[in-house]
This record gives C-alpha cells, structure tokens and sequence, in this order.
C-alpha cells in the first residue's frame, strides 16, 4: 500500500451503451497523484475529463480498471470494495463551477453543514468552519448569505466547505468558468495552497490556460486519454 499517493487509477476504462451506440469515454486511463500535488487536467469538452473526475470522484464507477485512495483500493471496475458513499464524506471534497452553496445559510453554516452530515456539530463544527474562512480570507463575511459575496467569494467559501472533513483528495470541476481573470488566478492559487497546506492531492479540470504556472503538473485527454501536456 502507497500510502504517499492520493489518488492512484490503473487502466480506468469507461463506456457508455452497447453495440452501434457504444461510446467510449476512458480508455486505459493509468494516473497517480502524489498528497500535497496539485494537478490540472486539460482537454475539449466530450473528451472524457469529467468522466474521469466522477470515476475517481467514487460516483460513477468505470467499467474497468482500479482505483485506490490513500493507497486503499476502493474499486475494481464497477465492484466497490469499501461503502462508497461513506468512504466519499470522509476521503474525498468537491468544488464546482457554481459554488452551489445552499443560498438560505450563512457562509459559516454552508461549511458548517457539511461537517454536521458527519456526525460533527456543535462547538467544533462552528469553530472548524470559522478557522477555515479565516484561512481562505473570507472570515468577514461568515454571517452573510451568499447573495451577499462576490463570485471569487463564494468559491473560496465552497473551496472551505470542500475541506470541511479533512479529506484526502480534493476534485475541482471548471471552479474557475464564470470569474474573471484576476479572480480566476486567485482561485487557482487557492488550490496550490490547499494542496501543499493540507498534504490533500488536487485535480483540476479546466478550460482555463491562464494560471497553470500555478499547478506542479499538467495533464491533457483527448478521446479518453491522458497524457503529460506538452
């Protein structure tokens, strides 16, 4: 066991229908992503990234292929080998595109609620999420619901939420599509510091070449492939 990678795939393959309507969307996918790494996956869309990220995001399983987390392996083409939905709360955050946070909560209540679904509450809860908002600069705003922040603030506070349970492995899809450019680099970093702070291994699915300088490797798919960038 490797306990020194995040996220290790071997040979993820991933198709969709039978037949004359058989689409594959993964083929032979091998990746490792060592804690504290932050990598950017690039391509077109129809490429296969986003179902690479839901593959090793543990939602939709591959058709074949392994796949281990913190050098567990947790599943052997579509056979589960741990409780998925479990082992997601404790080992895996997600950010997407939209920051997707419950409009009706506060900013400390959004992050809050996600350590509550693990049975953490109370004092604990409150003081965890409001040390994660300090850390993402975005503690004066812990009160205000999210009409009330910016769209660079509302990442940051989905980005707290994602680290809520401590996981191991943090998954972004396009976080950066709807901010500008200052405010997208700004994210981007946020993920390097996240990865290198917390020792979480960080993929990165996006459209965005202006900030990978940012990222410690780039990886580009096409047709179901990944491969080094260029």
């Amino acid at each position: 066991m490797d306990t020194s990678l995040a996220i290790e795939t071997r040979s993820l393959r991933k198709v969709y229908g039978s037949g004359n309507t058989e689409v594959v969307a993964m083929r032979d996918v091998t990746l490792a992503v060592r804690r504290g790494e932050v990598v950017a996956l690039l391509g077109p869309s129809g490429a296969g990234k986003s179902t690479f990220l839901t593959a090793v995001g543990l939602i939709n399983p591959p058709t074949a292929g392994q796949i281990f987390i913190g050098g567990q392996p947790v599943l052997d083409g579509p056979r589960a080998l741990v409780d998925l939905r479990a082992f997601r709360r404790r080992h895996i955050g997600f950010v997407f595109q939209k920051s997707n946070l419950i409009p009706f909560l506060s900013a400390r209540e959004n992050v809050q609620v996600a350590m509550e679904i693990n049975a953490v509450t109370g004092r604990e809860a409150r003081r965890r999420a409001l040390a994660l908002l300090e850390e993402l600069g975005v503690a004066d705003r812990a009160e205000h619901s999210p009409a009330m922040l910016s769209g660079g603030q509302q990442q940051r506070v989905a980005v707290a939420r994602a680290l809520a349970n401590r996981p191991s492995i943090l998954l972004a899809d396009e976080p950066t599509a709807a901010l500008d450019s200052v405010r997208g680099r700004q994210v981007m970093e946020l993920f390097r510091t996240v990865a290198h702070q917390h020792g979480a291994g960080v993929i990165v699915v996006t459209h965005d070449h202006r900030a990978l300088d940012v990222f410690d490797t780039v990886y580009e798919m096409e047709d179901g492939l990944i491969r080094p960038a260029a």
